[in-house]
């Protein structure tokens, strides 16, 4: 991944989308259109929707990994519902802590 450090650079991510799906890839796509949009906006109501609609692109891509969609068949064990709701129980963790996690420097 590389990116910029000035404010008025753009910031390129890049990413190996040999072994990912068509869908995959247009989802990804369309998730970092969107948080760009959610840490734009300045309109409240677009915020709120917009972070829900990040919040499912991003669940639904979960979804769609390699790993749930490979072994869905095998053993009828739902991961990716699993994955989602181990996730969303951390998240809730964080926000009842106000634990934020912070990777800058």
């Amino acid at each position: 991944m590389s990116g910029a450090t000035s404010k008025n650079e753009r910031v390129f991510i890049e990413i190996d989308a040999s072994e990912l799906t068509d869908s995959q890839i247009r989802l990804i796509k369309s998730i970092n259109m969107m948080l760009q949009h959610v840490l734009m906006t300045d309109d409240e109501e677009e915020f709120f929707d917009g972070s829900a609609e990040f919040m499912r692109m991003c669940a639904s891509l979960i979804k769609k990994a390699h790993f749930a969609e490979d072994l869905k068949g095998v053993n009828n064990i739902p991961y990716a519902q699993q994955a989602l709701e181990y996730s969303m129980d951390i998240l809730q963790e964080h926000i009842t802590n106000s634990n934020v996690v912070s990777y800058d420097n």
